[in-house]
C-alpha cells in the first residue's frame, strides 16, 4: 500500500527545536512534550525521537544550543561589565534557552556537547575576571567570578520574569546593569 503523502521535512530537528523553544518561552519546560512537537511540527508522533531519544534529550540539546550561543555572545566583550550587559542581553534574546540551561536536572549533565559548550561559555566568563586589576577582584578570583555571575545571572532571573517592571519602568536594562555595577564594583578608573 503507498501513500500519496511523503514524508520530507527538511530540517526536522530544526523545527523541533524551534517549536520546543517556542513552548518553553510560553509555558515553561515542564509543559514540553514530544507527541505535541511532533504535532506543530507536523511529524510522526516518533519522529522526533529519532533526533533526541527523548525529552531530557530535547532539553539536553537546546541546554547544548544555548551554551554555544551564550559563549558567541561573550566572546569579544572588552571587559567584565560588558560580559555582565551581554549576559543580560543573552538571557532577554533567548528566555527559552536561559531557562533551560541553568536547570541542570532537565538535562544529560555527561552529555559530550553539552560539556564542551559549557566549558566555552565558563571560559569566556573567566576571562572577564581575568582581566580586572588585582585589586578588582580581591584574593580569590573565583570568588569575584561568582559575585559577577551572580549579579549578571540575578538582575537577568529578575528581568526575565517581569519582577523589574516597576523599577526600571522604561529604562534600557542593559544601562540600568552597567549603572548597577558602577555602584557596587568600583574601579580606580570609575571613582
Amino acid at each position: 500500500m503507498s501513500s500519496d503523502r511523503t514524508y520530507h521535512h527538511g530540517d526536522l530537528r530544526r523545527a523541533v527545536l524551534t517549536a520546543a523553544l517556542d513552548v518553553i518561552r510560553t509555558e515553561g519546560p515542564g509543559a514540553l512534550s514530544l507527541r505535541d512537537l511532533a504535532r506543530r511540527a507536523g511529524v510522526s508522533h516518533a519522529a522526533p525521537a529519532h533526533h533526541f531519544k527523548d525529552r531530557t534529550g530535547l532539553l539536553t540539546a537546546i541546554a547544548a544550543e544555548g551554551y554555544r550561543l551564550f559563549a558567541d555572545a561573550l566572546a569579544d566583550a572588552p571587559d567584565l561589565r560588558e560580559r555582565g550587559v551581554r549576559y543580560v542581553r543573552f538571557a532577554a534574546g533567548h528566555p527559552a534557552h536561559f531557562q533551560v540551561m541553568f536547570q541542570p536536572e532537565l538535562h544529560r549533565p555527561d552529555d559530550p556537547e553539552l560539556l564542551a559548550a559549557k566549558a566555552r561559555a565558563a571560559q569566556a566568563l573567566r576571562a572577564g575576571v581575568a582581566g580586572l586589576p588585582a585589586e578588582g577582584h580581591g584574593d580569590d578570583p573565583r570568588l569575584a567570578g561568582i559575585a559577577a555571575w551572580s549579579l549578571a545571572h540575578g538582575y537577568a532571573t529578575l528581568f526575565l520574569s517581569g519582577n523589574l517592571n516597576d523599577p526600571l519602568g522604561d529604562r534600557n536594562p542593559e544601562e540600568v546593569f552597567r549603572s548597577l555595577t558602577g555602584l557596587l564594583f568600583t574601579t580606580p578608573e570609575s571613582s
